[in-house]
């Protein structure tokens, strides 16, 4: 048997390094992107954020459709699968 027997804890990962930036979140029904401007145990706030209902090439520069929504969106950290910083739009 294997066992881990140190854990180091770093300050800002997660979802604190992402702050302020904007992120794309894999979630368990839909991809969601926007900038994070808020965290906490249960949720992110995402300001200008949008729906990814089809992402196109992952070099492109832009989503092939992302439909803006026109108020700020909470998320559950619950349903989020992965989560990245992108450059996409």
């Amino acid at each position: 048997m294997k066992k881990v027997v140190t854990v180091t804890e770093v300050e800002g990962e997660g979802f604190d390094a992402l702050l302020d930036k904007n992120v794309i979140l894999f979630c368990m029904n839909y991809i969601y992107t926007g900038k994070l401007i808020g965290v906490n145990k249960t949720c992110i706030l995402l300001e200008n954020p949008k729906i990814v209902y089809e992402t196109g090439a992952f070099d492109s520069s832009h989503f092939k459709d992302a439909q803006a929504l026109s108020f700020q969106l909470y998320v559950q950290i619950s349903s989020i699968e992965s989560f990245s910083e992108t450059n996409k739009k």
